[in-house]
């Protein structure tokens, strides 16, 4: 069936504005972190927006959203789109979002257009992606995947001790059905790139052909507790100095391991007085790399360099892997219906691997899948200044309805035969 459909970009920017309100900074941000209050509003405000359009609304053990839109054949598995509402402590206006908004827009231009699909057509906003309150990221998208049983992530707790079980159910967002109990027939993802690539080869698409693999840890380095001005310098035992040594250390694992990445992103130094000599260290180190066999050379580096560095300063540690995201590479059959897509709005495009985690990772275990990403200013993200334009953000929304529309087709054509 020939389709010339339009997405109203007026309407997309004003939702993505009306929903910057909910959790949004004084730096024009967004703090709207996984099951918190801000969380439940923009749920709510999703939730209404799907209803008000004839879908129907689940949520499952988990705090998945799904808003189905029927079709002809809803024998079929839905063709599923979408992303994650939650942010950063400082996050922006896109990341995530611009998946969900977009994936609402679709449905709203079927909706008005009275258009009909032959498969089932449903938008999801998948709970905590960004893993930045609830550890490990993508969370609940790895519950629907098979990747993680719900009473794992249910006690998973914030650095202040909250379970996620308490605010998904503090929120009223646990849902009734179980995670992963209804499959899709194939699922896109639209996201900002994170990067800049796009930006700097002035391409308008980026046509997503898989997900780097990525680790996480977490690392406690304990000493001892000493005053600064009475303990001399060759009797102390500095938590501080090790970790200070285990970070340059894993700086130079990423610089040696490229297109590989080596991270250390958040440290809690104890007691953290200005005249005692630190005693204990939390740290977290984020490794990422495309190859699995490069991620596992990159994992041995850094165990070597925690046995090197720290018990020669009579420190002790313990390290522990807390989450494993291996490389995928997404769907051809999906991912050639992205290039359609863009090739029909002549948008410029290029094939490239997410540098970031996304939903669409894990859901490429039980679905084929693929995502659309689209330019930030200055390749800018988990910041309050990220910044997406209103055609970038209008262009993924037209590429992600034509893209699941040539998709409906393809199926449409594989279910007459």
């Amino acid at each position: 069936m020939p389709t010339n459909l339009s997405i109203n970009s007026r309407r997309l920017w004003d939702s993505l504005m009306e929903t910057a309100r909910f959790g949004g900074t004084e730096k024009g941000g967004i703090r709207r972190l996984a099951l918190s209050d801000e969380d439940r509003q923009v749920r709510d405000w999703f939730k209404a927006q799907c209803e008000a359009l004839g879908c129907t609304v689940r949520i499952d053990e988990v705090g998945n959203m799904f808003a189905v839109r029927p079709g002809r054949n809803n024998s079929l598995p839905p063709i599923a789109m979408g992303s994650h509402l939650d942010t950063q402590p400082t996050g922006g206006k896109f990341d995530g979002i611009l998946g969900v908004l977009g994936a609402l827009e679709v449905l709203r231009t079927l909706h008005e257009q009275d258009y009909e699909t032959h498969a089932p057509i449903e938008a999801v906003n998948w709970t905590n992606e960004e893993g930045s309150r609830f550890p490990p990221a993508m969370m609940a998208s790895g519950v629907f995947a098979g990747a993680f049983p719900p009473e794992y992530i249910y006690q998973q707790a914030d650095r202040e001790g909250v379970t996620f079980l308490e605010e998904l159910e503090r929120i009223g967002y646990r849902g009734t059905m179980k995670a992963g109990d209804h499959t899709f027939s194939g699922m896109f993802e639209l996201h900002i790139e994170q990067g800049p690539i796009l930006e700097n080869e002035k391409k308008m698409i980026g046509v997503v052909t898989g997900v780097q693999g990525m680790r996480w840890y977490e690392v406690t380095v304990t000493g001892v507790d000493a005053h600064t001005g009475a303990t001399p310098m060759y009797l102390r035992k500095n938590a501080l100095v090790g970790a200070a040594r285990i970070i340059e250390a894993v700086d130079a694992i990423g610089q040696k391991h490229q297109p590989g990445v080596a991270t250390v992103g958040l440290i809690e130094n104890k007691p953290n007085s200005r005249n005692v000599v630190p005693g204990e260290v939390f740290f977290t180190i984020d490794l990422r790399h495309p190859d699995e066999d490069a991620l596992d050379l990159m994992e041995s580096e850094l165990r070597a360099a925690l046995e090197a560095n720290l018990p020669p300063l009579q420190l002790t540690y313990e390290e522990k892997r807390i989450w494993s995201s291996p490389a995928v590479k997404f769907a051809p059959e999906l991912i050639d219906c992205v290039r359609h897509a863009a090739a029909k709005s002549n948008f410029a495009m290029r094939d490239m691997v997410s540098g970031a985690g996304h939903d669409a990772a894990y859901i490429a275990r039980v679905a084929p899948t693929t995502m659309i990403f689209v330019p930030c200013e200055g390749g800018l993200s988990h910041n309050e200044a990220e910044s997406t334009s209103f055609d970038e953000c209008a262009a993924g929304a037209q590429v992600l309805l034509d893209a699941v529309l040539a998709y409906d087709e393809l199926l449409a054509g594989q279910t007459a035969k």
